[in-house]
């Protein structure tokens, strides 16, 4: 009786061992079963990325048609581009399930990507500012791209046409800031071929289409009009440089052909993008004594009416110097209103402050910008910045800032100064800057033009 009281209890503990094996059993299959699943969405989704990331070379490639047709079937572009980075979602969740499974954390991206964009007008020290992100080594810089589309696609100031033009513009900035680098090849001349191309503008004021593997070896007997600065290499690859711009951790470009702020709404939106936007402002008096000499050909009229005294200039000039002042101020005081789309989105700097505190202003923006900045950056500002002479040459960016940023007030005549005053003036108020009453307190350095409004600019 004992016996077979006690022989139920034994089997009822096997029965109980076996279910407990079995259902070890079953989830150590449902991991290895999930680690194969992921592997083999990982190796799909690869491919298919990398054939839509094709999809729009390819259709370049294959479209002959003017710049204007090809911008306006840019929808086709951008619902590639959109699923592309569906398809990159996906690829992030499961690395995400992966790590929570127990794969390493290096597997991981190291923080989410900025796309910084330098909004300024010509003169105002934008090539100064834009070597703060160009020299940082882990940001794809480019320096005026949108040149060659001014070059090549021609629209009249004012009314519908500066509409159509910052639209093409801004379209053009989204694919460039999504590494779609072919959308260039169309507004280059001549046109390139095999994507590689000798005539990229400025390229040796971008550092990331100079260095390897962007900067293939060098190639005799081939007229290169814009080459690197301190290395020679061959004609500019695109399918490199998008590939270096893909692998860069960050994004920056440098634009003064971008007015309207307004312009900008569909990149800050768009959830592909991380866009972060610093407009830079300069005293309206330096930028147009600065533009009369670099720009000596087209400020003929007014260099005529300083030289020989005549009595009044042409209004058109005025309203043409009027127009491009309230457009600056129209765009900033529409980013220190901070509507909902931009906000913590966009950042003003004057370039006096920036030129006074170069290391101080740098932080600041890089702290904007959500980036960290590198030791290297912060050496290369102390030395272009206390520089014992200013380099030669329009475009230098070495100098000593600190001196520098007011000596306009000493060339400039009083009366052109007053005419910027008179035409400027909502916009110099906005942005701190004084009028001189008379040639006297323009002259006199002990008088600063400049309201100290601190950390006002940093929205």
């Amino acid at each position: 009786m004992e016996r077979g009281h006690s022989w139920p209890q034994d089997t009822r503990d096997l029965l109980h061992s076996l279910r407990m094996r079995s259902k070890y059993a079953l989830f150590l299959l449902f991991v290895v079963i999930v680690f194969v699943f992921i592997e083999k969405e990982n190796k799909i989704i690869s491919r298919v990325s990398d054939k839509l990331k094709q999809i729009p070379q390819s259709l370049m490639d294959a479209n002959s048609t003017d710049p204007a047709l090809i911008l306006s079937e840019n929808a086709s572009l951008l619902s590639l581009s959109e699923l592309d980075s569906s398809f990159s979602q996906l690829q992030e969740r499961l690395r995400n399930l992966t790590l929570q499974l127990g794969e390493g954390p290096e597997e991981l991206p190291l923080g989410p990507r900025r796309h910084v964009l330098l909004m300024a007008t010509t003169r105002t020290g934008s090539s100064f500012v834009g070597e703060f992100f160009n020299q940082q080594g882990n940001i794809f810089y480019l320096f005026e791209p949108l040149w060659h589309i001014e070059r090549t696609v021609t629209f009249e100031p004012g009314g519908a046409n500066a509409a159509g033009s910052a639209l093409v513009y801004r379209d053009v900035l989204k694919q460039l800031f999504l590494c779609d680098l072919y959308i260039l090849e169309h507004f280059i001349t001549p046109l390139p071929e095999d994507h590689l191309t000798q005539f990229m503008f400025r390229r040796g004021s971008s550092r990331s289409l100079c260095e390897e593997p962007v900067c293939t070896p060098f190639v005799k007997k081939v007229f290169e009009k814009y080459h690197c600065k301190n290395r020679r290499c061959g004609p500019l690859n695109l399918t490199l440089a998008a590939d270096a711009c893909q692998r860069k951790e960050h994004i920056a470009l440098k634009a003064v052909r971008i007015r309207q702020l307004e312009f900008l709404r569909t990149l800050v939106e768009d959830p592909r993008l991380d866009m972060r936007i610093i407009q830079l402002v300069r005293d309206p008096r330096a930028v147009q004594a600065s533009r009369m000499v670099a720009f000596s050909g087209k400020y003929e009229t007014w260099k005529k009416w300083v030289a020989e005294g005549e009595a009044r200039l042409r209004e058109d000039e005025v309203q043409r110097l009027r127009g491009n002042c309230e457009s600056i101020r129209l765009s900033a005081e529409l980013g220190l209103s901070q509507p909902s789309w931009l906000r913590g989105r966009y950042m003003l700097v004057r370039y006096e402050d920036v030129a006074r505190l170069p290391l101080q202003k740098a932080r600041e923006m890089y702290r904007f910008a959500g980036i960290t900045l590198t030791p290297q950056v912060e050496d290369w500002i102390r030395k272009n910045t206390q520089a014992p002479r200013d380099s030669s040459g329009i475009y230098s960016t070495q100098k000593n800032s600190s001196e520098q940023f007011d000596k306009w007030r000493f060339s400039i005549p009083f009366k052109l100064a007053q005419v910027v005053q008179g035409a400027c003036g909502p916009a110099m108020e906005l942005f701190g800057y004084k009028l001189a009453p008379d040639p006297a307190t323009l002259t006199n350095r002990s008088i600063s033009l400049l309201e100290d409004r601190g950390t006002f600019w940093v929205t």
